[in-house]
């Protein structure tokens, strides 16, 4: 059974750090490139970052550059979310998603809330 698990979300002041993690099983994890993204109330998901399956290559959109960071641990099974100096407009539900040639996996998503 297919399955990516996020988790790390929580409550965070403006310019606090969170750490998102996100958990695969079910498929061969190190052969998909792995994503981000998010999803605030009345507004279409958005890209946040990707990652490619070997970790080499990485990609961010404008407004988390240089404030988030995504990595992967293939002999976990695992890719990482590093948010720091978040602000309210960071609000949303992240999710990840793993991707190869015609097949992407989704997860449940995980509640980031910023506020003071």
């Amino acid at each position: 059974q297919v399955q990516l698990v996020e988790s790390g979300g929580g409550l965070v002041q403006p310019g606090g750090s969170l750490r998102l993690s996100c958990a695969a099983s079910g498929f061969t994890f190190r052969r998909y490139g792995l994503s981000w993204y998010r999803q605030a109330p009345g507004k279409e998901r958005e890209f946040v970052a990707a990652i490619s399956s070997d970790g080499d290559s990485t990609n961010y959109a404008d407004y988390v550059k240089g404030r988030f960071t995504i990595s992967r641990d293939n002999a976990k099974n695992t890719a990482y979310l590093q948010m720091n100096n978040l602000k309210p407009d960071d609000t949303a539900v992240y999710f990840c998603k793993a991707a190869r040639i015609f097949n992407e996996y989704w997860g449940q998503g995980t509640q980031v809330t910023v506020s003071s």
